[in-house]
């Protein structure tokens, strides 16, 4: 039992890890509110810097919190050493975007080696409640080794 626990906290560590060099989550002010095998929540607060011109969240704020989290939910079933990429993701907007906050939770739909499909579902928060959801991101995943998905030099 203690493996697997130990396994756990590396993989938490490392989606952490990796969630704190995004450099547009930490400009929109998202934080990462959970991970588990499988699954990971990330919350972002409403703010005048993810509004669009209505005064709702911005749908590419929106998009953006999707699709981390459902590329950290993947990425949270592959072993250490691998990466995550995004090859496409289709996302469909279904109320406006008002409220306190959005959390976008992000799941495994199949885990394959070197493809994976992925979902999230994005809530609003209200008074620390979620309440309605207003998206639903459908993702593909590319599984490669980490010194593969970045760019040279």
């Amino acid at each position: 039992m203690t493996g697997e626990r130990d396994d756990i906290h590396e993989m938490q560590a490392r989606i952490a890890e990796s969630f704190a060099r995004q450099g547009l989550m930490g400009r929109l002010g998202a934080e990462l509110a959970s991970v588990r095998p499988g699954e990971v929540s990330i919350r972002l607060p409403f703010s005048g810097g993810v509004s669009q011109q209505h005064g709702y969240f911005h749908a590419g704020a929106i998009a953006s919190v999707a699709d981390s989290a459902a590329g950290y939910a993947g990425l949270s079933l592959a072993p250490a050493g691998m990466t995550a990429l995004a090859v496409e993701f289709k996302i469909n907007l279904l109320r406006p975007g008002v409220g306190d906050a959005v959390v976008a939770r992000g799941s495994v739909l199949r885990q394959g080696r070197q493809l994976s499909v992925c979902q999230a579902s994005v809530w609003i928060e209200e008074g620390g409640e979620l309440t309605k959801q207003c998206a639903q991101l459908q993702q593909t995943l590319m599984i490669l080794p980490a010194d593969e998905g970045r760019p040279a030099g």
